[in-house]
């Protein structure tokens, strides 16, 4: 015979009595408005910021696009588009690999958030500083161009960095980091710092007299490169010795 359904125990009523839900309904309601609360921490999502930073790096090119305008861009126009494009391609870049050492040594996500934008807002003043000088001051005479590249070492580098930085670019999408790979998308836009480096020596060689300022840019970059060479070093370590416990004496 089957066995009758188990009356429920004193116990069982005494759990849903009124006096023990009031027991637990402080706890209860404070983890609801703690995880309520959690959105609010968490969720610092910082979405203006993209933007912000797009609006803003765009003002110096409609700075110039004013002057221009109103004939303010002095006895050289081109070079004074040539000289501002250049600094700030270069601030923009700089700018982009500052991110993961600020998460390294401050331990701050959100400058990750801002870094492809960064990045492609330094191709774009890169694209727009090589379109003025293959096209406004040379006015596309490719053999005048090649023999500037040939002759001039400062103008070799910087063609050198600008065309780094073109596969940097196409491939930053989330669908390339797929077709790639990740680890082959990673190694590939390592390649970044050698075109800063390029850029660096190219506004080395192209300043005359006053060299603090390129200097200044090339430190920043190096103390950059220690910092994520530290990192990978660290973390080299770290994963030797969790080997070196994990193996058996």
């Amino acid at each position: 015979m089957a066995n009758p359904m188990p009356n429920p125990t004193s116990n069982d009523l005494s759990a849903n009595t009124p006096a023990t839900l009031a027991t637990h309904t402080p706890a209860t309601a404070a983890t609801v408005k703690k995880s309520a609360k959690k959105p609010a921490k968490s969720g610092q999502k910082l979405t203006w910021l993209g933007p912000a930073i797009v609006v803003g790096c765009l003002i110096p090119i409609l700075g110039l696009i004013w002057d221009g305008y109103h004939d303010l861009l002095g006895a050289n126009p081109v070079q004074r588009v040539l000289l501002q494009t250049g600094r700030i391609a270069l601030i923009l870049l700089l700018a982009s690999l500052a991110c993961t050492p600020a998460k390294i040594v401050l331990g701050w996500t959100w400058p990750l958030r801002i870094r492809k934008a960064l990045g492609l807002l330094a191709f774009g003043y890169a694209s727009m500083h090589m379109i003025t000088y293959v096209v406004v001051d040379h006015g596309f005479k490719l053999k005048v161009i090649l023999e500037d590249v040939l002759k001039r070492p400062f103008i070799t580098v910087g063609f050198l960095a600008v065309l780094i930085m073109v596969p940097l670019a196409i491939t930053s999408t989330k669908g390339m980091v797929k077709k790639l790979g990740f680890v082959k998308w990673q190694r590939l836009h390592r390649w970044v710092y050698l075109a800063a480096g390029f850029a660096s020596l190219h506004f080395f060689l192209q300043v005359k007299k006053d060299v603090r300022e390129p200097l200044i840019f090339a430190a920043i970059l190096a103390v950059f490169f220690a910092v994520r060479g530290f990192a990978a070093w660290r973390k080299r370590k770290e994963i030797k010795e969790k080997a070196a416990r994990a193996t058996p004496i």
